[in-house]
């Protein structure tokens, strides 16, 4: 893939397609302030040279096409290299109306300056230093996030987060990389300029941390996309009802007949800023209806890939032992050994709480609820909030939230362990140097210090255009 001519002046909406109150175009350039300066005029009828004026200062006046008024606009200066892109950037404020941002656009491009294409300011931004791989990706990361968890995962990637682990770690082991490839320069010599002892525990060390990072990734995917959770338990015991109880909307259809819910029901909802995505399931019972075989089928390929379940039960269908074989036999059925389950007794305004409480001690993270009186909904999601908090927050620790950079930690860890074993096994000096470029590589393909057009074409096509 080409990329785009670095040298072109490019302009483009910043703001969302669309009437608004007010929109701005962004032009990024060597042409930006000259192009700027013949088409400006302050109100009072005079031309200004932005190429002189003060950066990070405002300008108010018309845009001109030849004698004819466009548009009154603010005009922001932004001077290089202390811009978002490095470059000489101007961002032009003026009315929402369509008609108008199309008339700027076109204007613009009359004059030479060309449509940037998807993420090319941010592309800019890269090339020129202004940021590293990682964190060009956190802005399109920043730009989608819906919800708080993903908002402060893209915002601690974007602030350095752990790609400045990543580049100390690189760093480090360039410089014992770099003596493996001098004793190859005096091979004939047999002169040991990296010690083995030392390049083993530096190896053994990296490899602990990206280890850790790319463990991270299970909870850093769960702050990014949100947290899956599952509602199970046998037919007719009120998972769609608690599920509706739950968004606080008729979701699903409710009825006395058991196996109304056929096929997996979705939706999601936000709790104390996390993303919580609810699947409601059918109930799990042996059935000769192939419609029904096939829901409780899918039940458990939804249960194999959930971070919580919610295991609904009636105390009239279950006591406390069947309830036991009845979460075993789902978590052996899915086998989701790392799911976090929480029992979830339904119908309790219906029972004795005391006895209630009695009946089923023994089951951790127990909530008695009524999903058709909403009581104790609250609790139950408080319960799913901390759970989350456990499972996907981490305060300040670095997270990993891109799976292309899972896949690089997960290759570098990989060409690490062969350093290891090839010490150990006395590996000759340039197979050693060999796994250690592999390592190298790949960390450096997270922050970009290594890269490829098509890898940069693949990443930046993906960001909306005017970022």
């Amino acid at each position: 893939m080409h990329l785009p001519n670095r040298g072109d002046t490019i302009c483009a909406l910043a703001t969302a397609p669309g009437m608004g109150a007010l929109a701005v175009i962004r032009i990024s350039g060597r042409e930006t302030f000259a192009t700027l300066s013949r088409l400006f005029k302050t109100m009072k009828g005079k031309t200004k040279d932005f190429a002189t004026v003060r950066p990070y200062s405002i300008h108010y006046g018309q845009l001109m096409d030849q004698h004819k008024v466009v548009d009154e606009v603010l005009v922001s200066i932004f001077k290089n290299p202390h811009s978002f892109t490095g470059e000489d950037i101007a961002e032009i404020s003026c009315h929402g109306s369509v008609y108008i941002q199309q008339s700027i656009l076109q204007l613009l491009q009359r004059n030479g300056i060309r449509l940037a294409e998807a993420g090319e300011f941010t592309l800019r931004a890269f090339l020129n230093g202004k940021m590293d791989l990682s964190q060009a990706e956190a802005v399109a990361d920043l730009i989608s996030a819906q919800h708080e968890g993903a908002h402060k995962a893209a915002l601690q990637q974007l602030r350095g987060g752990y790609s400045n682990t990543i580049r100390e770690l690189r760093t480090r082991l360039v410089d014992f990389a770099s003596l493996i490839e001098l004793e190859l320069d005096f091979a004939e010599e047999d002169v040991e300029f990296a010690n083995r002892d030392k390049l083993l525990e530096l190896v053994t060390e990296l490899q602990r941390e990206v280890r850790k990072l790319q463990e991270s990734f299970a909870s850093g995917n769960v702050m990014k996309n949100g947290v899956p959770v599952l509602i199970a338990g046998k037919p007719n015991v009120g998972k769609s009802t608690l599920l509706n109880a739950l968004l606080n909307e008729e979701r699903a259809i409710v009825s006395d007949i058991a196996g109304t819910t056929r096929d997996v029901i979705e939706d999601h909802l936000i709790i104390d800023g996390i993303r919580f995505r609810f699947m409601d399931t059918a109930g799990i019972r042996h059935t000769e209806d192939t419609i029904e075989k096939i829901g409780v089928e899918r039940t458990m390929q939804h249960a194999a890939k959930a971070t919580i379940i919610i295991y609904l039960c009636d105390p009239a269908q279950s006591e406390a032992a069947e309830l036991q074989r009845e979460l075993d036999s789902l978590i052996k059925g899915s086998g989701n050994n790392h799911a976090m389950v929480i029992p979830v007794i339904n119908k309790s305004d219906r029972f004795d709480y005391d006895q209630l409480l009695k009946d089923y001690r023994t089951f951790n993270n127990v909530v008695f609820i009524s999903a058709k009186e909403s009581r104790n909904i609250d609790e139950l999601k408080a319960k799913l909030a901390g759970a989350a908090i456990g499972s996907g927050e981490s305060g300040e620790q670095s997270i990993v939230t891109s799976a292309r950079h899972a896949e690089s930690l997960h290759l570098a860890s990989s060409a690490l362990q062969k350093v290891i074993d090839g010490i150990h096994q006395q590996l000759v000096t340039d197979l050693l140097a060999l796994e250690l470029k592999d390592a190298v590589y790949h960390l450096g393909n997270i922050t970009g210090e290594v890269y490829t057009d098509d890898l940069l074409g693949n990443i930046f096509s993906k960001f909306c255009i005017g970022k």
